[in-house]
Order: C-alpha cells, then sequence, then structure tokens
C-alpha cells in the first residue's frame, strides 16, 4: 500500500517483500488505464464510447449512479472515477482476509465474485503482514485491528438505530469517537482528506500516484472515488471540491498500484486499478488489480 504522508509514514506492497513505510515514497506518472465493459452491447476498453458518463451521472439501477469527471489537469481518457451510492437501496460491507479460515487477499474483482457484491474499494491501508490495518478496524464478530490510531476520519457504518445516518464518515476534529461509536457496529479508520468544515486538510508535497478514497456527500451518499491519473493528495483533494459531488467529508482509502475499484450492476462492469511511475521496476502503467487484504464493498439491499 501507499502511505501517501509525506511527515514520516509509508506504503507497503503485495507484491514484493515489505519494506518500512519511510522507504516507499515515491512519484507517479504512469497513463490511465481503465476497462468498462457492456458485454451484450459490445462495448470495451473506450471510456469515450460513453459520453453521458462524462462529467454527468449516468444511472446504472435504482440507487446506483456512474461518473467520469473530467479535469483541465488530466490528459486524454483520464478523469475522475466516482461511483455514487444511496444506502438506503445499499448496504456496505467491510471484508477482510484476517476474517477467513485462508487469509486470502482478492483482488476488488475477486472478492466482489466470491461474495456476490455489486462493487468494492480499497477499505484502507494494511501493515506488513498483509492482513492488518494500519488503524482501527472492525465489524460485529471481527476485530481486524483494534488499535485507535491519530488518524482523525473513521467511515461508520451497520447502524445500531435508525436515528443516525446509515454510512457516515466520523471526522475526530468535531465529534467524539467515544459518542458515536455506540451507535455503529462498524469502523474504518484512515487519513482525513475533507474534513467536517469542508477543507483541504492535506499539505501538499511533490509525489504523486493514483488513489483510491471513500466520501460522503451533503445528502447522505457513500462515494468510492478511484483516480488513477497521478495527482499530489493536496491538488486531487482541491480537484475532488471543484467537482459537482457535493462532498461534505473524505478519506483516503489506498494509493498506487494497489488503489482499484471494481463495479458490476446489470450490463455494466468496470474495474480501474493504479499504477506507479516510470521508474519503478516492475509497475510502470501497471494493468493488475493485485489481492488487496481488505475492502469496502456494497450489496443490494433485500426488499
Amino acid at each position: 500500500m501507499i502511505g501517501p504522508k509525506t511527515f514520516g509514514q509509508g506504503l507497503t506492497t503485495c507484491t514484493q517483500r515489505p519494506m518500512k513505510y519511510w522507504k516507499h515514497i515515491f512519484s507517479i506518472h504512469a497513463l490511465l488505464y481503465l476497462v468498462i465493459a457492456l458485454p451484450l452491447a459490445g462495448y470495451a476498453e473506450n471510456p469515450t464510447t460513453f459520453p453521458a458518463f462524462e462529467n454527468s451521472w449516468q444511472v446504472l439501477e435504482p440507487g446506483l449512479e456512474f461518473g467520469i469527471f473530467r479535469t483541465p489537469t488530466s490528459l486524454e481518457h483520464a478523469g475522475i472515477h466516482v461511483l455514487r451510492i444511496d444506502p438506503t437501496y445499499f448496504e456496505f460491507r467491510l471484508l477482510n482476509a484476517s476474517a477467513t479460515s485462508t487469509k486470502q487477499l482478492l483482488s476488488a474483482k475477486e472478492w466482489c465474485r466470491q461474495y456476490h457484491l455489486v462493487a468494492a474499494i480499497n477499505a484502507s491501508m494494511y501493515q506488513e503482514d498483509y492482513l492488518a490495518s494500519v488503524s482501527l478496524m472492525q465489524t460485529a464478530g471481527h476485530i481486524n485491528n483494534p488499535r485507535l490510531s491519530k488518524d482523525k476520519s473513521i467511515l461508520a457504518f451497520d447502524r445500531r438505530t435508525s436515528e443516525v445516518p446509515l454510512v457516515k464518515i466520523i471526522d475526530r476534529q468535531c465529534e467524539s469517537f467515544e459518542e458515536w461509536k455506540r451507535h455503529y457496529t462498524t469502523f474504518i479508520q484512515s487519513i482525513r482528506m475533507i474534513s467536517c468544515y469542508g477543507k483541504n486538510v492535506w499539505r501538499q508535497q511533490p509525489q504523486k500516484w493514483s488513489t483510491a478514497a471513500i466520501a460522503v456527500d451533503t445528502d447522505g451518499h457513500g462515494l468510492f472515488i478511484h483516480v488513477r491519473f497521478p495527482y499530489s493528495t493536496h491538488d486531487l483533494i482541491n480537484v475532488l471540491l471543484e467537482l459537482p459531488l457535493n462532498i461534505s467529508r473524505a478519506m483516503y482509502a489506498e494509493g498506487g498500484y494497489e488503489a482499484q475499484l471494481y463495479i458490476h450492476s446489470g450490463l455494466y462492469e468496470y474495474e480501474a486499478v493504479g499504477s506507479y511511475g516510470p521508474g519503478f521496476s516492475g509497475h510502470t502503467d501497471n494493468r493488475t488489480a493485485v489481492p488487496i487484504p481488505n475492502v469496502v464493498a456494497i450489496a443490494r439491499r433485500k426488499k
């Protein structure tokens, strides 16, 4: 995983021996690789085939919309890829390899296929054991990591009462986690990108990489965000704030070639992966969704 903190934290990867976080800072200059497939319609690997997806929302099914948002700084065929999820139609789930008997890591696509899910994205960065999250991660019946770190954002779902939102990002600068944790059973802690005040809280840095992020908007929707084009995280946050996404809070999920998003809704199938840049041996223009230990996924709610 890529730990995008220039203030002393870093990343490990799934395809090579883990290193200390501070050894993993690097730049990304790879171009976008995007697969959008509609098997019955015969389209594949050409995002320009779907003009309705560009800078607008395409309804995949009730409660689920997908958009590709172009930006002035992105190259041809690059953009911000966003899945907007209405939690009244879809339930959020946390899946952990550590909760299985085999401890097997899977790509986002494989997690979805094995557990009959609609979409999945990285849950967060993970530690050198390739299983445990860097910070707090737990759900009903399984604790992946009990440690509450200094990071400010905590994604919460599986609510206990109907008095709170179905999905919430708790901001510890504005809210007491001790108060909110009694309302939910699933918690995923990660690095804050957009604060409770709607501000960019990431300082500028020279490194750039692909990014996977999770956000909530002002209407209570969940957002799965994937950006293959390399941005510094500070610049990416500014781009997200300028787009018509109405983001209220956002948190970092993963970076580099491990960042991925998979969607399968009706005829639509979409898979995006991240990439390292030239000069990083073996991962330039990566096109492979590598196995990852933890994902946030969605499943259709039973009527």
